[in-house]
């Protein structure tokens, strides 16, 4: 373990850096890296094998913190505790924050069960539906271009790590969902079969659409299936990441339900996920 590194100045170069990692959404596509804070977050990391490029900690916790994060880090800096308020967007900032590598520009896997997020702007929506797609057994996001930014710091907290399990595709434009050879399925108030009636294939992918226009025209024609969620209440729509996660566990149960199937096993009981 290496001596950790003891930071004071809000002037500090990598101070600085921190910060826009922390507070701008957009910083971790320059940088190359994402800012994780809380106990959570960083547990999440750790137990999905991601080694942290640097640990930051305050001066007031890090006397006490766990040997698993004092030696998860390649690199672990110490701050002022008034430093650590200085570089967070949070109103009451963790005392303990990860640094991990965000990795480039991927290429969608062509066969993977996806979750497509056409221009689902609100990061909070964005990350629920990441959480939803790690627990279903969705193993790809394909973000289209005008979709929250999945590095963001808002995303990763709303998401509680299932970024950390998940192959994470941005600034797609439609026509480069042609690589996938999985089946689309669309989402819709108002047309298409209805989701506890129909046969649904796995895998496949789900497209979630823009909170207020829906899925978009050019790539709703490419889909193979639209499905609607009954609404006895009446409401006109759904919050989309409510409607993600109605769909996708509607795919999990589906799939589960064919495999024992296959096998000739009793139904699988369905278990609470947690991320």
């Amino acid at each position: 373990m290496t001596e950790p590194l003891f930071i004071h100045s809000r002037d500090n170069a990598l101070v600085k850096d921190l910060k826009r990692l922390a507070q701008d959404s957009g910083a971790y596509r320059k940088q190359g890296r994402i800012w994780v804070e809380g106990d959570h977050l960083c547990r999440a990391a750790l137990a999905r094998g991601r080694r942290p490029a640097l640990a930051v900690l305050s001066a007031s916790f890090w006397p006490l913190a766990p040997v698993e994060y004092a030696q998860a880090a390649i690199k672990t800096i110490v701050i002022d505790d008034a430093l650590m308020h200085h570089i967070s967007g949070l109103p009451s900032p963790a005392p303990l924050a990860f640094v991990l590598d965000w990795p480039g520009a991927l290429a969608l896997a062509a066969d993977a069960p996806t979750v497509v997020l056409d221009r689902v702007q609100d990061a909070g929506n964005v990350g629920s539906i990441l959480r939803s797609a790690a627990a279903f057994g969705f193993t790809q996001v394909a973000a289209i271009t005008g979709t929250a930014a999945l590095g963001s710091p808002k995303v990763l907290r709303a998401g509680m790590g299932a970024h950390f399990g998940l192959r994470l595709v941005e600034g797609l434009a439609v026509n480069d969902l042609a690589a996938l050879r999985v089946p689309l399925l669309v989402t819709s108030s108002h047309q298409g079969d209805w989701l506890h009636q129909a046969r649904l294939p796995w895998p496949c992918a789900w497209v979630l659409g823009h909170e207020g226009q829906g899925v978009d025209a050019a790539l709703a024609q490419r889909a193979a299936q639209a499905l609607r969620i009954p609404q006895p209440g009446g409401e006109e729509s759904l919050n989309v990441a409510a409607a993600a996660a109605i769909c996708l566990h509607a795919s999990a149960v589906a799939h589960a339900a064919g495999m024992d199937a296959a096998t000739g096993a009793a139904p699988a009981q369905a278990g609470a996920a947690r991320l």
